[in-house]
């Protein structure tokens, strides 16, 4: 069975830093494509950024530069180091995993709320 689980979330100043952690199980974590996705209050689910398996990586525009993804396949986990963070960056969340196709394993989330 599939089950991601995130940790890292938290309150903090624009300008601070925080990294997410998402730890996988139920599946061979280093042949999957990986991603965090974020949602904040009203708004629809957006991608940040993803990493393949081969470790490359994409980031939405918004992520470039502040944002940065990574894997240890060792570990089983998947991380997000936000940098230079705003009240934008306000939101829940979510690693995601995808067998075919999209992303379509989430994981419950873990908010991140950026104070002015």
């Amino acid at each position: 069975q599939v089950h991601l689980a995130e940790s890292g979330g938290g309150l903090v100043q624009t300008g601070g830093s925080l990294t997410l952690s998402c730890v996988a199980s139920g599946f061979t974590f280093s042949a999957n494509d990986m991603g965090w996705f974020r949602q904040a209050p009203g708004k629809e689910r957006e991608l940040v950024a993803s990493i393949w398996n081969t470790g490359n990586t994409y980031y939405a525009a918004f992520a470039k530069g502040r944002f940065s993804i990574s894997r240890d396949n060792t570990k089983n986990t998947l991380y997000l180091q936000m940098n230079s963070l705003e009240p934008e960056d306000t939101a829940v969340y979510s690693c995601a995993t995808r067998f075919e196709g999209a992303f379509n394993y989430w994981g419950q989330g873990t908010q991140v709320t950026v104070s002015s």
